[in-house]
């Protein structure tokens, strides 16, 4: 069983930056997904972005050179969330997960991942 507690989320102006970690325990095989969902008000959950175990990244479209997913290492102990130039629409609670399968872009349904954090909330205001 895999443990996920994520942190960093704060309330920021709109063009700041935040970083978001997500500590990572318990079992981890060699093939894995590592990714950031985030909620926005009335709105669904969506992964914004993604990382692999060959450490390949795949990002929404909303996110896409702004945001940059990195890990701690191959291990997959942390994952981090980079954020920069924040809009007021990245406002929502951000939410790591897993899965113990190597494919790994965007966009994958909230169903493929097992593990989840407790998410971190993110507030942009213009």
């Amino acid at each position: 069983q895999v443990q996920l507690v994520e942190s960093g989320g704060d309330s920021v102006q709109s063009g700041g930056s935040l970083r978001l970690s997500c500590a990572i325990a318990g079992y981890m095989n060699e093939f894995y997904c590592l990714a950031w969902f985030r909620k926005a008000p009335g709105k669904e959950r969506e992964g914004v972005a993604l990382i692999g175990n060959d450490g390949r990244t795949s990002y929404t479209d909303t996110v896409k050179g702004r945001f940059t997913i990195a890990r701690h290492n191959a291990d997959a102990t942390t994952v981090y969330l980079e954020m920069n130039s924040l809009k007021a629409e990245d406002t929502g609670m951000y939410y790591c997960a897993t899965r113990h399968l190597g494919y790994c872009r965007v966009p994958l349904p909230v169903r493929e991942f097992p593990s989840w954090g407790q998410g971190t909330q993110v507030t942009v205001s213009s």
